[in-house]
């Protein structure tokens, strides 16, 4: 790997030479994109000025084009420069994680509804993602619906035709979740139809991670309750690796993600046995 002067923030000052072929000027932007990524991965944190120099482009033209990767969850900006997403190992609350990626949290609750049994029950695992789903069940769905986020089960409550079961256990702050021995106790003794679960990260070589240990052991139980169990993971959420790995892929049945999701990943994921559904 070629090497740089690192300015006070860490961050590359654009002394590193080019690699062969890399950052080639006069491109389109989504091309461009496309090669700003595969460099950050590649370097792990480059600056601004660095790209630009690259690029033959403005640092403007520059900072848009990482706003734009941020937006669609590929990369996270830091002070002068950016780094690959997989590298964020802080967890943001749920409040501010609910209008991340939104229209595409959207469509993937809407395709989960065909995963919804006719009858029988569900677990709807605490998260943002999965709490789209809880915000789209018809009005004439009747199931038993499980969930150990308080905030679903208050949502759901209002169903007309469901019965709405809440899984106790400690809160967590962060993402509201119910962790810790009560919840622990609960799902060991639960058997529903379907499960939809949501994740920080995964992928073929990590499995499914997240940053919490108390989550972690919650999300471990939750693979094991269900007849059928749907991941539902936005597109950022591939490739990305957190702390604690608490599962496989071959525990997963369905992945229903969106179509910011590259081919090639998806064909890895299928190819590690995930049936994956790009909304």
């Amino acid at each position: 790997m070629p090497t740089e002067e690192l300015s006070d923030d860490g961050v590359g000052t654009g002394s590193i030479s080019r690699p062969h072929g890399a950052g080639r000027p006069g491109l389109f932007s989504d091309e461009r994109q496309e090669e700003i990524l595969a460099l950050i991965r590649q370097e792990q944190r480059v600056s601004v000025t660095w790209l630009a120099d690259r690029f033959a482009v403005v640092g403007e033209t520059i900072r848009r084009d990482l706003a734009d990767l941020e937006h669609r969850g590929l990369i996270r900006r830091v002070h002068g420069g950016a780094i690959p997403v997989q590298r964020v190992v802080l967890e943001p609350p749920i409040e501010a994680r609910h209008d991340l990626m939104r229209p595409e949290k959207e469509r993937i609750a809407l395709a989960a509804l065909a995963e919804l049994p006719s009858e029988g029950s569900a677990f709807i695992e605490a998260g943002s993602t999965t709490s789209f789903l809880a915000d789209v069940l018809p009005a004439d769905c009747r199931l038993t619906v499980v969930t150990n986020g308080g905030y679903i089960a208050s949502a759901l409550a209002r169903h007309p035709n469901l019965t709405v079961l809440a899984v106790g256990g400690r809160v967590r702050p962060r993402s509201l979740a119910c962790v810790d021995d009560w919840a622990l106790d609960t799902l060991s003794r639960l058997r529903v139809t379907v499960a939809f679960l949501g994740t920080n990260g995964l992928s073929p070589e990590n499995g499914l991670t997240t940053p919490d240990p108390a989550e972690a052991a919650v999300k471990r139980a939750t693979l094991s309750i269900a007849q059928h169990t749907v991941l539902l993971a936005d597109h950022s959420k591939i490739g990305a690796a957190s702390l604690l790995r608490y599962g496989d892929l071959n525990q997963i049945h369905t992945l229903i993600t969106d179509s910011g999701l590259p081919e090639g990943q998806a064909r890895d994921l299928e190819d590690a046995g995930l049936q994956v559904i790009r909304a």
